[in-house]
């Protein structure tokens, strides 16, 4: 029993000393990397074959080829924000091996914090379940969701009044809107429709079917494409003339993935995301999805105005417009009773 022991220990040493397992020793899966940091790559390639060649992917772009085996230094300069994965094709006699693991690139800094001034409170229609908000030739252009409410409005700014409105079907549930031109586009939540109308007369023109996101959320227009969320952490852009996907980018901040991305708007240059069921509005990167800075609006509307607490949870931030002549930034919430014009500070 004893000789039995000895020899299966013995033969344990001359297996690991021909080890064939091969495996990522770096990066771990899930790696957090700040985006132009580089990272290292090492692999235990176990010693029973002889290596040719390892080519070295990101995600499917070839990044560098190496005939040894030491371990090597990889760059994310350039790289946008989110999960990539990073493959080691070894090749021994003919015969190629795939490993994979992945990383998370975020963003390099941490966001800027800032917090507001109220410059003006304005007068907003408590009906409107808000959803979407644009300031266009002195008016605001809304979208009031839930079912059996839904409408697309054109308010006056300084008394509240609609002064066009056109109903959305009881069937569906609006949600974000942009204006593109002489037309306003309309998304709806769980149906996978939107909605085209003539910005002049509010009557809708055409529908279009919306497969882009899990569900619809938010929309903006930055002169050249439609920015859209479903609530993820991923902000998409759309054909402005076909409203199909033509990119995206993933939010991070410092600290990784930024989730429940609503509704937008496109100001000097950046995008303005606000946070569902949170008080705070994102200042995001369009080229790489970072988080350059973050707008603290706790206290701006009143925690005691809705009384019940499915009323709390469910009235929260959700309006940006801009007002790009004058430069004023507008915000404001689902039933709330006002619209605040503010000034953005750093803290």
């Amino acid at each position: 029993m004893f000789i039995a022991i000895i020899i299966a220990f013995v033969s344990s040493c001359k297996d690991d000393k021909t080890n064939t397992y091969r495996s990522f020793l770096s990066p771990m899966i899930g790696l957090n990397v700040p985006v132009g940091n580089e990272f290292e790559v090492k692999i235990q390639f176990g010693n029973d074959k002889k290596v040719d060649s390892v080519v070295y992917l990101i995600d499917t772009a070839r990044v560098i080829s190496k005939t040894d085996t030491a371990a090597i230094k990889l760059k994310t300069e350039g790289f946008k924000l989110g999960s990539h994965i990073l493959t080691a094709k070894i090749y021994t006699g003919g015969e190629a091996e795939d490993l994979t693991t992945n990383v998370n690139v975020l963003a390099a800094q941490a966001p800027v914090e800032y917090t507001y001034k109220v410059i003006k409170t304005l007068p907003h229609d408590t009906s409107s379940y808000v959803e979407g908000l644009e300031f266009h030739d002195g008016f605001f252009y809304e979208s009031a969701g839930d079912y059996g409410h839904s409408s697309l409005r054109k308010v006056e700014p300084s008394t509240g009044k609609i002064v066009q409105s056109t109903p959305v079907d009881k069937q569906y549930f609006a949600e974000g809107i942009t204006v593109i031109g002489n037309k306003i586009i309309q998304l709806t939540y769980r149906e996978k429709v939107g909605f085209v109308y003539d910005k002049a007369t509010m009557k809708k023109l055409s529908e279009f079917s919306y497969t882009t996101g899990r569900e619809g959320w938010g929309l903006a227009f930055d002169g050249e494409k439609v920015l859209n969320t479903d609530g993820s952490n991923t902000i998409f852009f759309l054909d402005k003339d076909k409203y199909n996907r033509i990119g995206a980018i993933d939010v991070y901040d410092n600290k990784g993935p930024i989730q429940n991305l609503n509704e937008l708007e496109f100001i000097d240059g950046k995008i303005y995301a606000n946070v569902y069921t949170t008080n705070e509005i994102l200042i995001i990167n369009p080229d790489n999805g970072a988080v350059e800075g973050k707008i603290d609006l706790t206290g701006i509307f009143p925690s005691d105005y809705f009384k019940t607490e499915d009323e709390k949870a469910n009235n929260v931030l959700n309006g940006i417009a801009y007002d790009e002549a004058t430069k004023r930034l507008f915000v404001t919430g689902k039933k709330w009773p006002h619209i605040y014009q503010i000034q953005v500070i750093k803290k």
